[in-house]
């Protein structure tokens, strides 16, 4: 796949991959909507603070990490259509709320509500990998994240001037979020209108059980009862940061703490439910997929995706301080970390799919987001603004091209599971995007950046050890096993 082939709408799978891309644009538009308002909402209420808004940033990615495992499991059984479409039309709820809220507390359950958002993004990696083969799929799933993708840089670049200029006054910025609510309800009814669920004599084996990801061997069943645990145990860190500002009192901390490990138990108790008889039976060779695969690509997208999130809440704010700009200009030049989208993660697809090998780029990726973000970690207003936006953009560029590589990956690991494997690979990285925001509340920006450049070196080792090149990585067809063929006859 090549790009002129994008401008071929009367294919199929063409117009099924721009109805996914906008649709995934207007989520991150909504998702990152309150970054680049920031500044203006502190202004024009009088009763938020800079404080406030690093907890609702954290609240943003919040609930992404239990939604994308669950709409993992949703879209294995009902088709990512139905998914993308319920949950744009749910988001716009919260996205009122938020958009007319009149309290502290009104704002943070709308945004911890409005990140369920995120699991926009793994429903449409699923959709796009039901319609393009395993030779394109890097590309195909490169641009429609990057476009996608570009939907915070979207946010950034237009949101200041459509709540300074066109609505003005007080309440410019609800109006600007009001009317970002009604386009995520409307283009979810034109979705479901508008595209199926892959070719209509596309092979489509679904999991045997949807309640858990299938595993091809004991040891794979602990290793991933121990990474569902890091992925619901993180959210603890949201209980206690909440009751830390005074948002949830002793009881409420409690509960929810008791939520969270009744979840974790249940999620192991499924896991061992599923599995369990599958491992004992004895799963034919040819049905095993390479687990350590998953653990290495949600390494990936702890340190990418989970950074970029973490950025794209905190540069507007970081270059309107540091170098003393207009919020209207510090949004512009802070969208240029996600301007890159629309070509970086493409590329990085593109590239997954031409080179011989998806994990040597996916490797090189993750050592360029150390080198980008090790660069912004020595940042200050020293340095000529054109210099900073040049290492901010170089950053980005490995940043989204690694996050375009790792999903020329993912669909490939095992077929029929695609959808809960994206599902917990972008689990991991809201999982980042929360520990990382999590540490900015302690620690200024620079020395997040290193943080983060820390994490995508480590990230680069993991690969080098634990991940396996694909099977039929550049084949016409993905393969099927014995399993999925025994599935696709049973589902006829």
């Amino acid at each position: 796949m090549v790009v002129r082939d994008l401008f071929r709408v009367k294919n199929p799978e063409i117009k099924a991959l721009h109805f996914t891309w906008i649709a995934f644009f207007i989520s991150f538009y909504a998702w990152f909507n309150m970054a680049p308002l920031a500044t203006t909402m502190i202004n024009s209420t009088g009763w938020l603070t800079m404080d406030d808004i690093k907890l609702f940033a954290i609240c943003n990615v919040a609930l992404t990490i239990p939604a994308r495992i669950f709409f993992g499991m949703l879209q294995d059984k009902f088709g990512p259509r139905l998914c993308f479409s319920g949950l744009m039309i749910l988001m716009s709820i919260p996205c009122f709320m938020f958009a007319f809220g009149n309290s502290t507390t009104q704002l943070l359950v709308s945004r911890l509500f409005l990140s369920f958002i995120g699991a926009s993004f793994s429903i449409g990696i699923h959709m796009t990998a039901l319609w393009f083969k395993p030779k394109s799929i890097g590309f195909a799933e490169g641009f429609y994240a990057g476009w996608g993708n570009f939907g915070a840089a979207g946010a950034a670049m237009t949101l200041p001037w459509v709540a300074i200029e066109l609505f003005g006054g007080v309440n410019g910025w609800r109006y600007a979020i009001a009317a970002n609510a009604t386009v995520l309800l409307v283009y979810g009814i034109i979705y479901y209108f508008s595209i199926t669920d892959g070719p209509a004599d596309a092979k489509l084996s679904r999991p045997r059980k949807t309640s858990a990801l299938e595993v091809s061997s004991w040891k794979d069943m602990y290793k991933h009862i121990i990474g569902m645990i890091l992925v619901f145990g993180v959210l603890a860190i949201v209980v206690w940061k909440i009751q830390s500002k005074g948002f949830l009192g002793n009881t409420g901390a409690f509960v929810s703490y008791s939520i969270i490990a009744l979840v974790i138990i249940q999620q192991v108790y499924q896991i061992v439910k599923v599995n369990a008889p599958i491992l004992r039976k004895g799963i034919p060779e040819d049905d095993k997929y390479h687990y350590n695969s998953v653990i290495a690509l949600n390494t990936t997208y702890f340190a990418n995706f989970g950074s970029e999130l973490a950025v794209v809440s905190m540069i507007p704010a970081f270059f309107e301080m540091t170098w003393k700009l207009t919020p209207a200009t510090a949004g512009m030049i802070a969208a240029s970390y996600s301007f890159v989208n629309l070509i970086a993660r493409p590329l990085g697809g593109y590239l997954s799919d031409k080179f011989t090998n998806r994990k040597k780029v996916m490797v090189m990726y993750m050592i360029g987001i150390a080198i980008g973000y090790g660069l912004m970690g020595f940042m200050t207003s020293a340095w000529p603004l054109v210099l900073a936006t040049i290492v901010v953009i170089g950053a980005s560029f490995f940043v989204q091209g690694a996050e375009g590589a790792t999903f020329g990956i993912a669909p490939m690991i095992k077929r029929r599971l695609t959808g809960q494997i994206a599902g917990m690979a972008g689990a991991y990285g809201n999982v980042g995007a929360v520990v990382f925001t999590f540490l900015y509340t302690f620690i200024d920006a620079n020395s997040m950046f290193l943080v983060m450049a820390g994490c995508s070196a480590l990230s680069a080792i993991v690969c080098v050890l634990f991940l396996k090149e694909p099977k039929g990585a550049f084949s016409d067809e993905y393969e099927l096993s014995s399993v999925d063929n025994e599935i696709l006859q049973n589902s006829k």
